[in-house]
């Protein structure tokens, strides 16, 4: 199962905490410091949008 469809849903951290400085995002989990920061408080909804954004993000990222 993926993790955005479980409940509770978990988080993406991979304790790889860098914010890369071109794009704003973690290097780790790919999610700004607002949606971080905002993370332990959240309901699941927004829980889920964020995956989904990270989601998107992972197709238009090139890895190197």
């Amino acid at each position: 199962m993926k993790p955005e469809d479980q409940t509770p849903v978990p988080s993406p951290c991979i304790n790889v905490c860098q914010m890369a400085p071109d794009t704003g995002l973690c290097i780790g989990c790919m999610r700004t410091i607002d949606e971080i920061i905002a993370w332990s408080s959240a309901s699941d909804d927004y829980k889920r949008a964020v995956w989904a954004e990270i989601r998107r993000r992972e197709e238009r990222i090139e890895f190197k």
